[in-house]
């Protein structure tokens, strides 16, 4: 991906401001769950299409404290285990509480965690649209559906280091097979750049 081409990180505030402006939209449980499995799991437009509840639920039918990401809903061979945020948890339980309002534990486990009014599974393109949407909207131009994967895997990078780990870490996170793939992702800090040079 030609450096030009890529997705824009999104800073705090924009993150913010968007999370609040979905509880305005049709489904502002699905969408807000859509938007904080990019921007606070990482995850593809793809892969927040495929997860299913047993992909986040334990074996007692609570919701687990990571997401098993499964290679089917993946890309190729990218599955991977991803601990899930605060808020990210928050979402996913309230939008377990509304689907077993309707059926049972052992009913949803194979089910689509993200569905529609039309059915109940979406595709990446429907995802990807949803996103495009939602940037137009904020007036966000160059963002895209990976913009919040950018943003998760460069934050990610920023701070895996004050908790003592490394960029393998956030490669194994990403889902990535090379840490040069993972590095194209990062969006860099100028101010950081000329700190760390004092720091030399």
């Amino acid at each position: 991906m030609a450096l030009g081409k890529q997705a824009k990180v999104l800073s705090k505030q924009q993150i913010e401001s968007l999370y609040l402006s979905l509880s305005l939209t049709r489904d502002p449980e699905r969408n807000r769950l859509i938007f904080l499995l990019s921007v606070k799991a990482g995850l593809r437009a793809k892969e927040i299409a495929g997860l299913t509840w047993g992909m986040v639920l334990d074996a007692s039918g609570e919701l687990a404290d990571q997401i098993a990401l499964e290679n089917l809903a993946s890309k190729g061979t990218s599955g991977r285990l991803i601990p899930i945020n605060k808020l990210l948890k928050q979402e996913l339980q309230r939008q377990l509480d509304t689907t077993l309002a309707k059926t049972t534990v052992q009913e949803i486990r194979n089910q689509r965690v993200v569905q529609t009014q039309r059915g109940k599974e979406t595709s990446a393109q429907v995802i990807v649209n949803m996103f495009k949407g939602w940037y137009a909207r904020a007036g966000l131009i160059g963002c895209s559906s990976h913009s919040g994967r950018r943003t998760f895997i460069t934050n990610a990078a920023k701070k895996i280091s004050t908790v003592g780990g490394s960029l393998r870490d956030v490669q194994w996170l990403a889902g990535h097979s090379s840490l040069q793939t993972t590095q194209r992702y990062i969006d860099g800090d100028s101010d950081a750049r000329r700190k760390v040079v004092d720091l030399v």
